[in-house]
């Protein structure tokens, strides 16, 4: 029994059971601890077989005992694997690219697991691996080309895994007009979620070939362009600074860099732009088109600026004439406003005739406080800011329609950012309307109770802006004597 216990060969089985318990026993959050215990147990192993004569790199015949010598070896190239695989684990890192690192991890791990099963088989086992890798070579050849496209895209997978032309969560454009979110990569395909709310499956392989555009790199901010056909009525310079007004007073895109109005050809017929201005993310894009197009429109109205004819009616616009548009009047502002819409004509006739016309410099104060009386404005073209504490709160374009309330306790400043021209009316006028009108005046004060809460710049927690939002309520309808 006891010739039994010392031999090398029960020592290196027991060793080999007890280094695998004690790995286990670690965990996987203690890697560095599972690789000094690997390396031991591993290290003892090798100097008993060494010491005993024993060639784990070498086939033995079987003889008494062959399977006890069958195991030892057999843990003892385990334990090698697992020894190289710790290494492997720990010490190959990618800085800052943890999923390319543990790609290359798995490669030399499926490496390591690979070459240790064929020295097993030829140096435990005594079988003929030149016969089986041959074989093998054969089976490949076979099942490559029954799963080269699976291959293809495996192989695919892998150099956009090293290459990261995007990542999960990057909004990425395709030559053949996909688009949409990353939302999935794995081996075979990447998965992308479109604007449609629809899960696009793509192989990798056709990744790798096609043309990509990655929108969030640097950042998500996209350029959208706008091409415009205006007739020829006003000075190309008096054009262009009409239309940047417009782009101005827009919330939807970015104001720095600034948008830009660019002239791309003129005829006798119309005068081509493109306005040229960036988002902060894809999913704005819809709403800034459509804000800018309606601020491009209102300013043109205001301007007295045409729209021109397609080029394809080139011919039949000539005999349309180039002549002048009148600019818009309050009276069509209000029209086109809702708050206003189901008001009498009469009605919006006295408010027009009571309005005041001002037209104000780029950084100048707008409805200064001059009384305690409430000063409404329509503004008329160009664009302006509303101002809380010197940071601005929103931005305002043609056909805005904003109130100065003298007993705000939150008080809002406004400033020109372009030539402004603007309709103002005083109290008095409104007071009749809003009286004769008191759905008006419920709609009027909660559109300018919103535009108080800034909601594209304001700091207030919900709670506050609901307060807020009261509090100017019952302000706007003090004020207006309801």
């Amino acid at each position: 029994m006891l010739d039994l216990l010392l031999s090398p060969l029960v020592q290196i089985v027991a060793l080999g059971v007890a280094g695998i318990s004690v790995w286990h026993l670690q965990g996987r959050r203690r890697p560095n601890a599972r690789l000094v215990v690997q390396i031991a147990f591993f290290t003892i192993m090798t100097a008993i077989l060494v010491g005993s004569g024993i060639a784990p790199q070498q086939f033995q015949p079987f003889q008494a005992g062959g399977y006890l010598l069958i195991v030892a070896k057999l843990l003892w190239w385990v334990h090698l694997a697992w020894a190289l695989i710790g290494f492997v684990r720990i010490y190959i890192v990618l800085d800052g690219r943890p999923r390319e690192a543990r790609l290359l991890q798995d490669l030399i791990v499926a490496a390591v697991y690979l070459g240790v099963t064929l020295s097993i088989l030829s140096f435990v086992f005594g079988i003929a691996i030149g016969t089986l890798v041959a074989t093998s070579g054969v089976i490949a050849i076979i099942l490559g080309l029954a799963l080269q496209s699976t291959l293809n895209d495996l192989f695919s997978g892998l150099a956009l895994t090293l290459g990261r032309p995007y990542g999960i969560g990057d909004w990425i454009m395709l030559t053949d007009g996909t688009e949409g979110r990353v939302v999935e990569s794995t081996w075979r395909s990447t998965h992308i979620k479109t604007a449609a709310d629809n899960i696009v499956v793509l192989p990798n392989s056709v990744l790798a070939k096609i043309g990509l555009t990655n929108i969030s790199r640097p950042d998500e901010m996209h350029q959208l362009i706008l091409p415009l056909r205006l007739k020829p009525t006003r000075y190309p310079s008096v054009i262009v600074e009409a239309m940047r007004q417009a782009l101005m007073g827009c919330n939807s895109i970015v104001h720095d860099p600034a948008p830009l109005v660019a002239l791309i050809g003129m005829d006798a017929v119309a005068m081509e732009l493109e306005l040229q201005f960036l988002v902060r993310r894809v999913a704005f894009r819809i709403a800034a088109r459509n804000e800018v197009i309606d601020l491009v429109h209102r300013q043109c109205a205001a301007t007295g600026i045409p729209l021109a004819l397609p080029a394809s009616l080139a011919v039949a616009a000539e005999g349309l004439g180039t002549g002048a548009r009148l600019p818009e009047t309050l009276l069509q502002i209000l029209r086109s406003n809702p708050i206003f819409a189901d008001v009498r004509q009469s009605e919006l006739l006295k408010l027009e005739a009571a309005a005041t016309m001002r037209q104000y410099r780029p950084g100048d104060p707008v409805l200064v406080r001059t009384s305690k009386e409430p000063t409404l404005m329509v503004v008329r073209s160009g664009a302006a800011a509303m101002m809380r504490a010197d940071a601005e709160v929103l931005r305002l374009g043609s056909g805005a329609i904003v109130v100065r309330v003298a007993d705000d306790d939150n008080a809002l400043t406004f400033k020109a950012l372009t030539v402004l021209q603007a309709y103002e009316l005083d109290s008095r006028a409104l007071e009749a309307l809003l009286r004769d009108n008191p759905v008006v005046q419920d709609e009027l004060s909660l559109h300018l109770a919103n535009l108080s809460l800034g909601t594209h710049a304001s700091g207030h927690s919900a709670p506050n802006r609901i307060e807020h939002s009261a509090a100017f309520l019952r302000t706007i309808h003090s004020v207006f004597r309801r």
